[in-house]
């Protein structure tokens, strides 16, 4: 009996010395202790005239803060904000295939619905380490690991502007990511501990790629399998995107000849501007309008760093029945031509 038992408790053993491992090998301890997170501060940043106009800025041109919080009109080819909505946040169980319930809260200074009681450091921790203001770690929908590469003074405007905006009262529920995802989640927000300097930009190669991550274009133009990003498909488009604007996939930025590598700078900037790429109508869920704001500069740098991404050959079109693509394991329109 004491042999059986001796067995069992080394068995058991064993077995916990094998999950311990595998758990440090894939998804970590995180999921299980938490999402990391520093302490708040009581920093402020000045409301200057200067960080007013960068941030209006970055949030209407660049950085797409209120494409994703604020209500829009999906019927019409700019899909604008519902007046009165700006910032004022955004249900997100319109778009198919998410984890659960995701909510963009709203960011207008509404002290009981909104960002009105939310300290300014609070906000720029959820802008670039992804933990929200009361301590959650916010899904990744929120690109904040991107906006992770934003310098200091950029963060200081973007909040200052967002404090700008005319407070909205509007009640939206709470975002409830389904298990397992509300767990795995939690590894990916990072404390930012040491200031974050200005990107060098000065090259257009190098100012697109900060307006690029900035932007984050690699999001809808990388296509994912559970959430991760596929290996060596950077920009090559097939990530599926369903909701009121119809079923659609993200185009191939890269310079191979199923991408785009048929755009001069002058094509590039005119579809960005018009939402028109020739004759046809860019998806409302591409957020041209959005983009359509940045300065001549900056849209000639983006296209002067989507020239130097490597090819990646996998052809997208949604003008062609959706079917299965070996590529990307993706169902989208040409999948089967690839």
């Amino acid at each position: 009996m004491k042999n059986v038992r001796k067995k069992l408790i080394v068995t058991a053993g064993a077995i916990a010395l094998i999950l311990i491992v595998g758990i440090g090998l894939t998804a970590g301890w995180q999921p299980f202790l938490g999402p990391r997170a520093r302490a708040l501060t009581g920093r402020t940043f000045s409301r200057t005239p200067e960080r007013l106009a960068r941030g209006k800025y970055l949030v209407e041109s660049v950085d797409a803060c209120l494409d994703c919080h604020s209500q829009h009109d999906w019927t019409q080819h700019d899909a604008p904000i519902v007046e009165g909505m700006k910032g004022a946040g955004q249900d997100f169980s319109m778009l198919e295939g998410l984890p659960g319930h995701i909510v963009a809260p709203n960011l207008t200074p509404d002290p009981e619905t909104g960002s009105g009681t939310w300290s300014d450091d609070a906000l720029a921790r959820a802008i670039r380490e992804g933990i929200g203001h009361d301590g959650r770690g916010l899904f990744p929908l929120m690109p904040y690991q991107h906006f992770r590469e934003l310098p200091d003074e950029d963060v200081a405007s973007i909040v200052v502007y967002l404090r700008s905006l005319p407070p909205v009262r509007n009640p939206l529920p709470k975002t409830e990511v389904a298990f397992p995802v509300n767990h795995l989640m939690l590894s990916a927000p990072e404390p930012i501990t040491e200031s974050v300097p200005r990107s060098d930009i000065s090259d257009p190669v190098k100012r697109g790629e900060f307006l690029v991550s900035a932007a984050a274009c690699a999001d809808c133009h990388t296509p994912q399998d559970k959430g991760k990003p596929l290996a060596d498909m950077d920009f090559a488009g097939g990530f599926v995107l369903a909701g009121p604007w119809g079923r659609v996939a993200s185009a191939n930025l890269t310079p191979d000849p199923s991408g785009i590598p048929y755009y001069d700078e002058a094509r590039f900037v005119r579809t960005i501007r018009t939402g028109y790429a020739g004759a046809r109508e860019l998806n409302q869920i591409m957020p041209w309008s959005t983009f359509r704001n940045m300065s001549d500069e900056d849209l000639k740098a983006i296209y002067a760093y989507l020239k130097t991404l490597k090819p990646v050959k996998h052809r997208v079109d949604n003008a062609l029945p959706p079917t299965y693509c070996k590529v990307c394991r993706q169902v989208h329109g040409g999948g089967n031509l690839n």
